[in-house]
């Protein structure tokens, strides 16, 4: 590395943002990027470790000491160069991605982490701030032809990798727009969405077909879509909700989250919303304490919500890790996200028992505690503390649990696709094919609700199977 002390002799310097009552007031993204001077110097952190398990800890695998040490040097333009070599959108990553390389550092056994995820952010940003980011043409055609059924990450890293592979390449989006739950899952106050749009640009420019509103088993068969292309790729996600089914859930004032988050989203963007969900001047009950919890809370809490309350099955988590115990894995500890600092009343080891209402609207929710201990299997399980009960005012419920697999109907039942014991489609990771001929799945739609930055491994590695399958070879990396 080139500054081999550096890691003793500098302190770990996160970027600010904006204060809550400031940044509540709008729907931009509100942190305060440090100055290159700054981040350069926290690349001079990153030590000379001999096996970097940050790499390991990353999902697409980054050359992380590389790009540290570039950034450290001032040389920019080589460490976007690094970065992009595994990761087609390290402005999305760099952004939601929880940082599992941050847990993985090994600074991290005894000291602050390297400020990875915001040193690969800052590598980005200025790289397209310069003009760096450039198409990147396939130098012949194949004359092969590919379908990317679904728009976000997985789908569109996928489809970037083989147009440049030199493959004609059309991606299809049941949704008005591109991106899937990167434009209407991911707040804008997260993740703007010009983000997205400038690299559909990109991809545009490099050869790739982009259809809205198109959707495959409902206005498109798949038959027709077998018949038009040379291999079929299915990254459309996990969207099938875990639904919460207790006395009253038939009530007006009970969402699903994605219900709920996309319309914002649409607002944003000028759209009118028809339905439309508020949490203004209301009560409102976010059940599930994960990262669509939190967007959830955030939002209500924009929307000018009279108070938001947090539940979470879960026991609440040790404040800190025991890091001898779980490096380099990603810990179980207490965090407490941007939206939660913004006022939001959370609560743990809570089950929802009825949500209670009249007219045939929620106006209460029926709560009890919980006792969570291992069985003789050491397997955590949970028992109602009894005389727990209470109630809590609810005019908005946000049901935020997670989802269970793909939703079946339509695409996934007219293709007679194979599915794993969970419901997902059935498809291993060395070359990503389903039961079907020249059919291939990977994302959340193969693997389960997971990271934008494992769709965008496993949407890289199907380009690169779905290459050789067409062509023999690849020479794309995997």
């Amino acid at each position: 590395m080139g500054k081999i002390t550096g890691f003793m002799e500098v302190a770990r310097q996160d970027q600010t943002s904006l204060p809550p009552e400031e940044r509540v007031k709008g729907y931009s993204e509100f942190t305060i990027p440090l100055s290159l001077e700054a981040v350069s110097t926290q690349g001079s952190r990153c030590m000379d470790c001999g096996i970097p398990f940050c790499q390991t800890g990353c999902p697409v695998n980054n050359i992380i000491p590389d790009w540290n040490d570039l950034v450290y040097k001032g040389q920019w333009q080589s460490a976007l160069e690094t970065l992009h070599s595994t990761n087609n959108f390290p402005e999305f990553t760099g952004r939601i991605c929880p940082a599992p390389c941050e847990a993985a550092c090994v600074l991290n056994i005894n000291n602050d982490a390297v400020t990875i995820k915001n040193i690969e952010h800052t590598i980005i940003d200025h790289g397209w701030e310069q003009g760096w980011v450039k198409p990147q043409m396939a130098a012949q055609k194949t004359g092969k032809k590919v379908a990317v059924v679904g728009s976000g990450p997985s789908g569109l890293a996928a489809a970037q990798q083989l147009a440049r592979a030199g493959h004609d390449v059309t991606v299809f989006e049941k949704n008005d727009r591109i991106g899937g739950l990167l434009r209407y899952g991911i707040p804008d106050f997260k993740m703007e969405k010009h983000l997205i749009d400038r690299r559909m640009d990109q991809m545009t420019a490099e050869g790739v077909s982009f259809k809205t509103n198109v959707h495959v088993g409902v206005n498109l068969t798949t038959d027709q879509l077998l018949a038009d292309f040379d291999a079929v790729l299915l990254t459309g996600g996990s969207e099938h909700p875990r639904d919460l089914t207790v006395p009253g859930r038939e009530l007006d004032g009970v969402h699903f989250a994605m219900s709920f988050l996309p319309q914002q989203n649409k607002r944003n963007a000028g759209d009118s919303v028809n339905n439309s969900i508020l949490a203004t001047g209301k009560h409102v009950v976010v059940i599930g304490g994960g990262d669509t919890g939190s967007d959830c809370v955030g939002t209500s809490i924009r929307q000018g919500a009279l108070s938001v309350t947090q539940f979470e099955l879960m026991p609440r988590p040790p404040e800190k890790e025991n890091k001898p115990l779980v490096w380099p894995n990603y810990p179980m500890k207490m965090r407490t996200s941007s939206s939660q600092e913004e006022g939001c009343q959370r609560d743990w080891s809570v089950a929802t028992k009825a949500f209670l209402g009249s007219n045939g609207k929620v106006e209460k929710l029926l709560a009890v505690r919980l006792d969570w201990h291992k069985n003789d299997q050491g397997q955590m399980v949970m028992k109602e503390v009894p005389g727990s009960e209470f109630e809590v005012k609810a005019d908005l419920v946000l049901l935020a649990m997670g989802y269970l697999h793909p939703v079946h109907e339509g695409m996934l039942k007219d293709f007679n696709v194979g599915l794993d014991n969970r419901g997902n489609i059935a498809a291993n990771t060395d070359n990503y094919k389903t039961n079907l001929d020249k059919v291939f799945a990977a994302g959340d739609m193969r693997r389960g609700q997971s990271l934008v930055v494992w769709a965008i491994r496993e949407g890289r590695q199907a380009a690169r199977a779905i290459d050789e399958y067409l062509m023999g070879s690849s020479t794309l990396p995997r």
